[in-house]
């Protein structure tokens, strides 16, 4: 766990509902994409998710959670969803929706709650790893302690 002064939200709110969670702290390393992100951490790629926030056309948002070296692939979000259709926001938006900047965003924490989905290759390993809510911090737990915080289903959603 990091020390008190250097804790996210993200992290508060795991410490809240007794969370068990790793932190990987990259923020000395300048990068930014999540293949970066994963190679500085050591990590497997595939168990280093990326949030994904969208607008379906009926105008609800979406939050999906995919591996950082996969796509989303819209149309099957859209069916997990329900939708017809859905399509990435715009990184503008994302600040006053979420309340977290383009790279920094996390599912836990965010100003309101959206329908979450993550990909189904998630359930492939005991925890993964996802942002903390701000640009150079990382989580780790499982996903049994991500859902004591966020509501989310599993599904096939990448390209």
């Amino acid at each position: 766990m990091a020390d008190r002064a250097q804790k996210t939200n993200v992290m508060r709110l795991l410490d809240q509902k007794k969370v068990a969670y790793k932190v990987h702290d990259y923020s000395n390393t300048g990068v930014i994409s999540g293949a970066e992100v994963a190679a500085a951490l050591g990590e497997d790629p595939e168990r280093v998710f990326k949030t994904l926030v969208t607008q379906a056309g009926s105008g609800e948002h979406y939050v999906f959670m995919v591996p950082v070296l996969c796509e989303l692939d819209l149309r099957k979000a859209a069916r997990a969803v329900g939708e017809k259709s859905v399509e990435m926001i715009k990184s503008k938006e994302l600040l006053p929706l979420t309340g977290y900047i383009h790279g920094g965003c996390s599912p836990i924490g965010m100003k309101k709650r959206f329908p979450t989905v993550i990909d189904e290759t998630a359930e492939l390993f005991d925890e993964i790893i996802f942002s903390a809510g701000k640009i150079g911090w990382q989580v780790e737990t499982s996903l049994s302690g991500l859902s004591e915080l966020v509501e989310f289903k599993l599904a096939d959603i990448t390209e």
